[in-house]
């Protein structure tokens, strides 16, 4: 059963060449079908040929839940088109090409983590079988060096990647993309977070095939999506997007303005919520740091010293024993606006609800009451305090809308952010289909997942 790639590959030699070297094509779309269920998979394929994307993986997910089946349906049903089985082998090597091949797949995947003998095997079985073979260099300390290995060992092509979980600290395969094709000539593949505004710069830095995975899978109209990203390949012009765009520090504020508390709550494995505390304003979405306040129950001192102590964006976070009377009115509220805090959260009681409202600031408490208690100045501002068996730190994130509160770790910020936003993309992309006539559990084929 041979079957050969669908562009030639080089099998041997690791000499240099520069990225710049000679006249160099558009690189190859590569389409990552990360799904778990084959009929979603088949779908977003269906869009994503439809936009112009040749290329179709079928990601390790879709492998271990589908198995080799899902390589068998692309090729039915797109016989014209490359089909790229990710199987990231580690061991076994002959036997898992063959596999992929026989299934119908013309590339696959072995790790560069994996030892020399099965990276040879695997390439060895190519040859036999028809099937190119590409070197995976995620979590290789050093992935140049590599990449010459696995060049010297005859595979057709090496695989710059990104790891999900490194996409999440807002890192980016970019530089060591430059330094691996500047050491190879065989082909080289890049993946990790890339999106029709990085396309071009991917292309720019010398890969072959750029393989994209959210920013088509994710997105509501994966034809138009995929039709972006040929476009920036094509044009080598980078397309502004929204889709599945990853921030750094710098950022941290406009990205968590983009979730919701439901979607870091996800993000967190289901964690970071102050429970029992609801908005007192609705309608509002609140984010800042913590300034954090411990005090009594009425005694409204520390609160409204801790305005003075607040920056611009900030969120005051106030410790009140989750009980009345209460430690924040109207002339609280009005003080932030002056200072610009973003907004307030209690972990106690409220009062003037109905003139906070009119003001607008976000607010967020326990219970409202209309008694307060004189300000004796009992307690702290600046310490560390714990609601709802949530501890908040001075600087920690705390991000509010009408589904309530959730503290994000300061040292975690950025990953959280932008897995919050991974769970925002994901379940776009479902309410799509949902919106397409179907339900919930018929989409994410609910019953199989179900605890046994």
């Amino acid at each position: 059963m041979t079957r050969s790639p669908t562009s030639p590959t080089s099998s041997s030699g690791a000499s240099a060449r520069s990225p710049d070297e000679g006249s160099r094509a558009a690189p190859r779309l590569q389409v990552a079908l990360d799904f778990l269920i084959l009929s979603r998979a088949m779908a977003v394929a269906e869009e994503a040929v439809a936009g112009g994307a040749t290329l179709l993986e079928v990601g390790t997910p879709l492998l271990k839940s589908e198995g080799l089946d899902a390589v068998r349906a692309l090729r039915e049903r797109f016989p014209g088109l490359s089909v790229v089985a990710d199987t990231k082998t580690m061991d076994a090597g002959r036997a898992e090409m063959e596999m992929a091949a026989k299934a119908g797949a013309q590339w696959a995947t072995v790790l560069g983590a994996a030892s020399d003998a099965t990276i040879r095997e695997c390439v060895e079985a190519g040859r036999n079988y028809g099937i190119a073979v590409v070197v995976d260099l995620v979590g290789v300390a050093d992935p140049v060096a590599r990449a010459r290995e696995a060049a010297a060992l005859g595979a057709s092509a090496v695989g710059v990647h990104c790891a999900i979980d490194e996409q999440m600290l807002g890192r980016d395969p970019f530089d060591t993309l430059r330094s691996v094709r500047a050491a190879v000539d065989i082909e080289v593949a890049v993946a990790g977070g890339i999106n029709s505004e990085t396309a071009a710069a991917a292309a720019a830095a010398g890969a072959d095939t750029v393989i994209v995975g959210g920013a088509i899978t994710k997105a509501a109209d994966a034809r138009a999506a995929t039709d972006a990203l040929v476009q920036a390949l094509a044009s080598g012009a980078s397309v502004p997007t929204t889709d599945v765009k990853r921030y750094d520090a710098s950022h941290l504020r406009q990205a968590l303005e983009r979730v919701s508390t439901p979607n870091l709550s996800d993000a967190m494995h289901r964690g970071g919520a102050l429970e029992g505390l609801a908005s007192i304003t609705p309608g509002k979405h609140m984010v800042g740091r913590a300034v954090t306040v411990r005090t009594y129950p009425g005694d409204w001192a520390k609160p409204v010293e801790a305005i003075d102590n607040a920056g611009e964006g900030d969120v005051i976070v106030i410790d009140a024993g989750g009980r009345p009377p209460a430690v924040w009115g109207e002339l609280a509220t009005e003080s932030c606006l002056q200072r610009g805090v973003a907004g307030v959260v209690i972990d106690g009681a409220i009062r003037d609800v109905d003139a906070i409202r009119e003001l607008g600031l976000p607010a967020f408490a326990r219970m409202s009451c209309p008694h307060a208690w004189e300000p004796k100045g009992f307690g702290e501002i600046g310490a560390p305090i714990t609601i709802s068996g949530q501890k908040i730190r001075p600087g920690d994130w705390v991000v509010g809308d009408d589904s309530g509160v959730v503290v994000v770790p300061g040292e975690r910020a950025v990953e959280i952010a932008n897995r919050a936003l991974d769970v925002l993309e994901m379940e776009n992309r479902v309410r799509g289909e949902i919106r397409a006539g179907s339900t919930l559990s018929q989409v994410i084929e609910l019953y199989r997942w179900e605890k046994a």
